[in-house]
């Protein structure tokens, strides 16, 4: 074989001159091997792939003088656990990777992050989202992602904003689709939103099997639904749940950033079909830069993917591979890698292959490398502090049409930058904040969903009344035709008032609460613990909000005021003290009035003797003395002569007039008005006395009272107001009380009936006053309570009172007359004008002077009607019973 003079000149250098064939071989930079496991068959592996590549030829095109070169070796998982391990042990022990950018699931992560902590191989995956990746037990493990776990505060956010009571979550059953859900949980619970059931969609669930599932969801009232699931699951979900009727108005879909960051990459069909989604995804801010590599990286897709769809289109996760590939690049240059030092570990009996994997020697320092690397990437800020991507901002996203359009922005730090008003339409932020795009929601609809519905195969609402021993409150009968329980009182006048103004039908009929059916005694607490145990799903009556109540159930906001007090019979208050006299004016007033009149005298005396008056000429005497001390008795007897007595003493005159003429009224009024008291003004000072007390049988007021140390036997129940009345009427005697203690609405209505005699007095005890009971955590809820508010701070509250309690029908006066002179008035033959009747007869009248009995000694109506004299001037005609007095008769109210 021939050779021509300049390849034997090249070999014989070669041979002698080793060291210029060491330089030769030396400037080649050293390879630093890499390996990528994805799943290549799918949307975001063939993205992934792409942008992999791309990153590789972009970095040494823009770094050509590097000591090293990274040199990719890709892995197909098919989706697949334990493809995904077998490939990852394969790179390890054939190519001796340094590090391995993958897997693409969460749950294949998990035994090759177990790898890389025995080789100290780091793995940093840009598609791995599950938050249980992130672990100390994993330290190799990188994520180039976002955590899961960072947007369900954003979620969460939202729910509250727009005033979501439950959500629904929508899940595969993989790691991935489990992994958010604890984290979701406790965002919700902060908020105090509530999770009635979750929907998990099984990997091996048929088009079948999730129809049923979603018909299963429609019969339920929540209507918030959390999607967290695969592109391929939730192109299914979406396509049967508009099948279903489930995308039309009222309902709320919620996709999570897995499948809002690749929406773009879905079929136009399927996007179509997810009209009105709202979802959560990274915000990646636009450049020239990513605008440059869209167009190559769309160019490069079609070539490694001649027969794909052009639906696939760069997504964040593409972004993310070729961040991640410029982040292992830099810090394999960083550290000066050889890909032949290593050392292999030493070997036991009964040895594994996977024990005998060659530990990386620069394994921690380029895993510190990795981490420590910030740079300004096409995804935005890239920083893998903590081993996983930070994230200070996400954007809201809706879908409309074939696309989707921008919502707003929620942070770590601030969260949404506006706050929505109560019906959810308006926004309310200062003017330097971005406003927030209207949403259009499933159906086309721009309100607001409310987040829950009547499912239309639901029966009416079971309305639970309780007939109270004030027929006033909540009276039920039965139909005597249908059987049905009708009701009425100011409770159900209030509950169908507030179901008028709720801004959706709600459907309802009134059950009885029987005590038989039920097995119990027939209390309130009974009656509300029939929610709790589901036989209604609503209580209304004169239902106390209690705090034992609580625990069970959930009240409206109350509609009544609140308060416990006492009914307590009033007496006469006689004052027969002598010096009562003196009580018209204070001491001070009795005092600087004798000083001021003995003043005035001697002031007087002295302007007279001083200006010659003869009548006051000679020595100090008794005679001047008592002209001193009673001058101005003896100013018509005696000439004043000097012109400045005059003007002082006619001052002290007008003085005396006014000075005199309060005195006359207070004291008159004194005289002839005594007032009215209660008997007893303190509820432990009947305690200490060993005093009977009534309470209304049935109501918590039984425990209350023995909190406070009454004993058993002296406290008794009653039932109806006219059981009430006797009791108090009986004081002191069989079968009565002292005192009642009532709810403050109860003693308003025992008042209007029963008004004179007797006086409230407290409230003693603070109580929330009366509501509506509903099961905890009902939707119903804040729509009811809404609409309370909206009845008490009207006119309508006062018209229902006006019909159920006539406070005006009976007065209680506080003033009673005992006046010799009223009397005398009387027998003159003054008008009487009395409206005072008992139950058979008119009271008594005036005919020729004289006052006429009317009928009287009726025992049974509570007292003695004999020859009477009545107050005229207490009540004016047709205003309600007037005061009479009868002689040796003690006073009737």
């Amino acid at each position: 074989m021939d050779r021509t003079p300049q390849s034997i000149l090249f070999l014989l250098l070669l041979i002698f001159s080793p060291s210029a064939a060491q330089n030769t071989i030396g400037s080649s930079p050293n390879k630093f091997h890499v390996g990528v496991i994805l799943d290549l068959g799918s949307p975001v592996g063939k993205v992934g792939r792409t942008s992999v590549s791309l990153a590789l030829e972009d970095f040494y095109a823009s770094h050509r003088n590097c000591s090293t070169k990274v040199v990719l070796h890709f892995k197909d998982s098919a989706g697949n656990d334990v493809q995904a391990a077998s490939a990852a042990i394969e790179l390890l022990e054939t190519y001796k990777v340094q590090a391995i950018i993958g897997p693409q699931k969460s749950s294949e992560a998990v035994f090759i992050s177990n790898l890389g902590n025995t080789t100290q191989v780091p793995i940093v995956s840009f598609t791995a989202t599950s938050p249980s990746l992130t672990s100390d037990i994993m330290p190799y493990f990188v994520r180039a992602t976002l955590n899961d776990s960072v947007q369900v505060n954003s979620i969460a956010s939202l729910i509250k904003a727009y005033g979501w009571r439950e959500v629904v979550p929508v899940y595969d059953d993989t790691d991935y689709g489990r992994g958010i859900l604890p984290h979701l949980i406790d965002a919700l619970q902060q908020i105090d939103a509530h999770i009635p059931y979750r929907s998990v969609i099984s990997l091996s669930a048929t088009s079948e099997n999730i129809m049923q599932e979603l018909f299963k969801l429609k019969t339920m009232q929540t209507r918030v639904f959390i999607v967290h699931m695969s592109s391929t699951r939730a192109s299914l979900l979406f396509t049967k749940a508009k099948e279903a009727g489930m995308m039309t108005k009222g309902f709320v879909w919620i996709i999570t950033n897995g499948l809002a960051n690749i929406i773009d990459s879905l079929n136009p069909s399927i996007i179509e079909a997810m009209n009105g989604v709202i979802g959560v995804r990274f915000h990646v801010p636009r450049s020239k830069e990513l605008e440059s590599f869209s167009i190559r990286w769309n160019r490069m897709y079609q070539q490694d993917n001649p027969t794909e769809s052009p639906f696939n289109k760069l997504s964040i996760f593409g972004l993310w591979g070729y961040d991640t590939v410029w982040a292992l690049a830099q810090a394999a240059e960083k550290i000066g890698v050889l890909i032949n030092k290593n050392k292999r570990l030493q070997f036991s009996k009964n040895s594994t292959c996977l024990e005998s994997l060659a530990v990386s020697r620069f394994g921690p320092e380029l895993l510190t490398a990795i981490v420590q690397n910030k740079f300004r990437g096409l995804s935005g800020n890239f920083d893998l502090t903590d081993r996983q991507l930070q994230v200070s901002a996400l954007q809201i996203i809706n879908v409309v049409g074939r696309s989707w359009r921008h919502i707003g922005f929620w942070t770590l730090k601030n969260g949404f930058p506006y706050q929505l008003n109560q019906n959810g339409l308006k926004l309310t932020m200062p003017a330097s904040m971005q406003h927030l795009n209207p949403v259009i929601w499933p159906g086309e609809s721009t309100e607001v969903p409310r987040g829950w519905e009547l499912p239309a195969s639901a029966n009416k609402i079971r309305v639970g009344v309780h007939t109270s021993a004030y027929p006033e409150f909540i009276k039920t009968s039965k139909d005597p035709v249908t059987n049905a329980t009708r009701a009425s009182g100011l409770s159900i006048n209030i509950f169908e008032e507030a179901v008028k103004r709720l801004p959706f039908a709600l459907p309802y009929e009134y059950q009885a609460f029987d005590t038989v059916d039920t097995q119990s005694t027939g209390s309130y607490n009974d009656f509300v613990y029939q929610v709790y145990l589901q036989r209604y799903d609503m209580a209304i009556g004169d239902i106390t909000i209690r705090y034992n109540r609580t625990m069970y159930v959930d009240f409206t906001i109350p509609y009544t005021e609140s308060g416990v007090a006492m009914i307590v019979p009033v007496k006469e208050k006689v004052n027969n003290n002598m010096w009562i006299f003196l009580k018209p004016l204070t001491k001070e007033m009795w005092f600087g009035s004798i000083m001021f009149f003995i003043y005035t005298g001697i002031v007087v005396w002295l302007l007279e003797r001083l200006s010659g008056n003869g009548y006051l000429n000679g020595p100090f005497s008794l005679k001047q003395l008592g002209i001193v001390m009673f001058f101005s008795i003896f100013e018509e007897k005696e000439k004043l002569e000097c012109f400045l007595s005059r003007i002082l003493l006619l001052v002290w005159m007008f003085v005396l007039l006014v000075l005199a003429s309060s005195y006359t009224a207070s004291f008159a009024s004194m005289l002839l008005v005594q007032q009215l008291s209660p008997t007893v003004t303190d509820i432990h000072e009947l305690q200490k006395q060993g005093a009977y007390v009534g309470f209304h049988r049935g109501s918590y007021i039984e425990g209350l009272l023995e909190d406070i140390g009454f004993e058993k036997s002296k406290i008794r129940p009653y039932d109806t107001p006219d059981d009430f009345h006797i009791a108090l009427s009986n004081e002191g005697r069989h079968g009565g009380v002292a005192a009642l203690v009532l709810e403050v609405p109860y003693i308003k209505l025992f008042l209007a009936k029963y008004c004179n005699g007797y006086t409230m007095v407290g409230p003693i005890y603070k109580s929330a006053g009366f509501a509506f009971a509903l099961p905890k955590r009902s939707p119903l809820l804040t729509e009811i309570s809404r609409a309370i508010l909206n009845i008490t701070e009207g006119d309508s509250i006062i018209q229902i009172e006006k019909k159920w309690i006539d406070q005006n029908s009976c007065q209680n006066e506080e003033e009673v007359a005992d006046s010799v002179l009223l009397r005398n008035q009387y027998k003159k033959g003054q008008r009487i004008n009395t409206d005072y009747q008992n139950e058979q007869g008119h009271g008594p009248q005036e005919e020729n002077g004289h006052i006429q009995d009317g009928d009287q000694n009726n025992e049974e109506n509570g007292g003695k009607y004999a020859t009477a004299w009545c107050d005229a001037t207490m009540q004016p005609s047709g205003s309600g019973a007037s005061h009479c007095w009868t002689p040796g008769i003690n006073w009737y109210t």
